[in-house]
């Protein structure tokens, strides 16, 4: 998926554990475990500016598109 998901580079660099943000924006481990490593196929806009609230950060810092390059054709 070209979604790529930077959750935990942003919670390293607030130094901030899985537990404490699932405290912050009231979802479960589960949930943002599977955010954490990619797996989530969708995210609420209101989801995202809870974890935005509470790292700190803009939403790019958290999603990043890639191109993916299976798709990608040079001519």
């Amino acid at each position: 998926m070209p979604i790529i998901v930077n959750l935990d580079v942003m919670m390293a660099k607030r130094k901030m554990s899985l537990n404490e943000l699932s405290e912050k924006v009231e979802l479960t481990l589960s949930n943002l475990s599977i955010l954490k490593t990619g797996k989530a196929k969708a995210i609420r806009f209101t989801t995202l500016e809870s974890i935005c609230n509470a790292l700190e950060c803009q939403p790019g810092d958290i999603l990043e598109y890639k191109e993916d390059a299976k798709k990608t054709t040079n001519h």
